[in-house]
């Protein structure tokens, strides 16, 4: 499994009139995650995207533990659950400034071909990268 950390602070438009992060900006965050996880190992989302893949999530689940307030810094662990196939998985664990577990989250998204608007196999380039952390 590959995991890649990424920290930032919440903002107060994330919050609710509590100072708690409001549960929908959640999946804001996991998409960082995964947008940074790809950028760690060499691939740009965006280049994907101009090359005719997108990445649509199908599934995403959330377990909220404790909730994340306003200005602190947070640490979102995004791991890969296993080698892609024509869908990748995550796995995210997300703490506060003092280690407090506050989520733990999965997603399932699938790799779609815009020309084709059907799911096709992972990109090879993401595979070819990946396959030395599976072997």
């Amino acid at each position: 499994m590959l995991t890649h950390s990424t920290n930032f602070r919440v903002r107060y438009g994330e919050t609710d009139q509590m100072g708690y992060v409001y549960y929908g900006n959640y999946a804001q965050y996991l998409e960082v995650g995964r947008v940074e996880w790809l950028r760690n190992i060499g691939i740009s989302y965006k280049s994907m995207e101009e090359n005719g893949i997108i990445l649509p999530v199908s599934n995403l689940n959330i377990t909220y533990l404790k909730p994340a307030k306003y200005d602190d810094v947070i640490t979102l662990k995004t791991t890969l659950v296993k080698l892609p196939t024509a869908k990748i998985e995550f796995s995210y664990e997300l703490f506060n400034e003092q280690n407090n577990k506050l989520i733990e989250a999965k997603t399932t998204l699938v790799f779609v071909d815009v020309n084709k608007n059907r799911p096709t196999k992972a990109p090879p380039i993401l595979i070819d990268k990946l396959i030395p952390f599976f072997t």
